[in-house]
């Protein structure tokens, strides 16, 4: 089959690769119909995640259809599935309190101790996205091995096409349980740092949970543009000050709850990010945490931060200080897919949550090399790259 590769820095291939079968019973393969490149995948583009191996396979957001099943498979062939990018069993001790992704027997036994090394315990598996996260090969590819078919997928009704449900297998839910992490109550002002794919679910997702005001920060006008079409307020930090802006805008209380939506590669000419860059470059640092600084300072004294963004590694200069004092409360986390997918699902029938305004682009998988260069240097072009095997074919 051909599937997109990951061997280095800034280099993906399309290559031909064995085909996946199944490994156990629980398991399923799947025909890819749909995949999309996520802001995460730039991080492993950018070389910034470890544990990655030349020929590794990427892609954690995909759905396909069903067309071979292990015998303890709750599937079918010929059901159309989204699935999590999330990989849990569905019984251990996290799962049963929904905390998907904290699964004790998402990771192979064999690559569990990178994580217990690096974070102290074990996640749970994630597609596409480093031996650290269990070496599963990813679905940007023809065809998928999904682990604990009986628990992860999610079985798509007759009639809906891809583009409305595809995004279930992360951003949507990423964003909603960002949202949902600033604890929001009527009338509270929410901000939130980065207008990509999960900063603008998150935006929609704060209205729709009772947000009175969103103040959605970024420099891209195409972003900042589909912001503003739910109703956000827009901040552009090349041309703003971001903290004296939001405190003229909430009388100099600050948001209610701040959303970091950015992660570990922060933009702008900041002096901490500007010492964060080169500690990167020269290998004395991993994370470049500028907007969840800015976002910490400017949240008002009692107020929340919700980190949907991902860090991989350390950081420095943390104002763990005004944190403290200010008495904020910091939630954070991959996300519980599984748990959000019915809701999710039945909100997008009903005609609540849209999705298909994200998608810029649409390209065969055989054009995923330029669909990476574009989505990193052409931001604001391109909000979101949906790959279709066999598109031109």
């Amino acid at each position: 089959m051909r599937a997109l590769t990951w061997h280095g820095k800034h280099d993906v291939r399309v290559d031909t690769v064995e085909d996946p079968g199944i490994v156990n019973p629980r398991d399923c393969i799947i025909k890819v119909t749909s995949t999309a490149i996520c802001g995460s995948d730039l991080h492993l583009y950018d070389g910034y995640i470890p544990t990655m191996k030349a020929g590794d396979i990427l892609g954690h957001e995909f759905m396909g259809e069903v067309v071979e099943v292990g015998a303890k498979s709750t599937l079918k062939k010929g059901q159309r599935v989204v699935v999590p990018f999330t990989i849990a069993c569905g019984s251990c001790y996290h799962c049963g309190k929904h905390q998907y992704s904290a699964c004790d027997n998402g990771l192979p036994a064999d690559n569990q101790d990178i994580a217990q090394e690096l974070y102290g315990h074990p996640m749970a598996g994630l597609f596409g996205y480093s031996h650290m996260t269990g070496g599963y090969a990813g679905g940007q590819a023809e065809y998928v091995r999904v682990p604990f078919s009986d628990v992860g997928p999610i079985v798509i009704p007759d009639g809906i096409e891809d583009d409305k449900v595809l995004f279930l297998s992360d951003i949507l839910p990423t964003g909603w349980m960002a949202a949902e992490n600033a604890d929001i109550e009527p009338g509270d002002t929410v901000a939130v740092w980065g207008c990509g794919p999960v900063g603008l679910f998150a935006v929609q997702s704060a209205f729709l949970m009772g947000a009175e005001r969103v103040i959605a920060i970024d420099h891209f006008p195409r972003r900042l543009e589909l912001a503003r079409k739910f109703g956000a307020e827009t901040l552009n930090f090349e041309q703003t000050d971001i903290y004296d802006a939001l405190m003229l805008m909430t009388g100099g209380i600050g948001p209610d709850a701040v959303i970091d939506s950015v992660g570990l590669e922060s933009h702008g000419l900041y002096v901490d990010n500007v010492v964060d860059q080169i500690k990167a470059s020269t290998f004395l640092g991993t994370d470049r945490p500028h907007a969840n600084r800015q976002a910490i300072i400017a949240c008002r004294k009692g107020g929340r931060v919700s980190m949907p963004a991902v860090y991989g590694g350390f950081v420095d200069k943390w104002p763990l200080g005004a944190f403290m004092e200010k008495g904020l409360t910091l939630k954070t986390g991959q996300t519980h897919v599984q748990h959000y997918l019915p809701g999710l699902l039945q909100a997008i029938i009903d005609g609540k949550i849209d999705t298909t305004f994200l998608i810029s682009h649409r390209m065969d998988l055989e054009d995923a090399p330029t669909g990476y260069q574009k989505f990193h240097d052409e931001q604001n072009d391109y909000t979101k790259i949906v790959l279709k095997p066999g598109l031109n074919g």
